[in-house]
């Protein structure tokens, strides 16, 4: 039998550093290309995200496909959008994709996409009000490669309409897909209020743009 050799002193705390080092370099590389945590700095997506929430963003998921309608991203919103030229990461609801025919509203006050109608549950109410699914009527063709997108506190909300109207430019008013940073899938923060951050089943039944025509607006 060989004697059992005694376990060398200090070989943890020689280690340690280079653990450190391993876990700080993990920490870097889930940051910058996997997972990120975004707050939210304005009431603009109420009630979904309030004030100060903290979500969970998934930087990997659009490096395999575009983003689809319904879906709350973060984005590096266009210069002009910004009020601050430091605030360049933008959180709102994607609800309308390249080749998409958009349109406000029918009799009922609700978008249209491609002819179908979009009941959205998530708009922001207060006192038994609830926001308009947009303040002006309206109607555009999103370019190719670009994504229309709306917070759901539409009346506190600087988003595609709002750039729509100031500019009457359909390409102005929109992000660029390659912009999108990542897609925010998951409310952690405040505990109490932590929930999936999932696509509403309105959006299952809007059609593809393909071969859709453009509808007037109603009276």
């Amino acid at each position: 039998m060989t004697e059992q050799q005694p376990k060398r002193r200090g070989s943890f705390w020689r280690e340690l550093p280079i653990l450190l080092g391993v876990a700080l370099l993990v920490a870097i590389l889930v940051r910058g290309f996997v997972l990120q945590t975004f707050y939210i700095p304005s009431p603009s997506m109420e009630q979904t995200l309030e004030l100060n929430d903290r979500v969970l963003v998934n930087k990997l998921v659009y490096d395999f496909r575009d983003p689809r309608r319904g879906e709350i991203v973060v984005f590096e919103a266009p210069m002009e959008w910004r009020g601050n030229p430091r605030d360049k990461d933008f959180i709102k609801r994607v609800i309308a994709i390249g080749g998409d025919h958009l349109m406000c509203c029918d009799p009922q006050g609700r978008l249209v996409i491609n002819g179908e109608p979009l009941d959205e549950p998530y708009l922001y109410s207060a006192h038994g009000v609830v926001d308009a699914a947009a303040t002006t009527t309206f109607e555009v063709q999103v370019p190719e490669g670009r994504l229309w997108v709306m917070g759901d506190h539409r009346s506190s909300s600087g988003d595609s309409l709002e750039r729509f109207r100031i500019t009457g430019d359909a390409h102005r008013a929109t992000i660029d897909v390659d912009d999108v940073i990542g897609r925010a899938f998951l409310l952690f923060w405040p505990p109490g209020r932590a929930t999936p951050l999932s696509v509403p089943d309105t959006f299952d039944s809007v059609p593809d743009p393909s071969g859709q025509p453009m509808a007037p607006i109603p009276d």
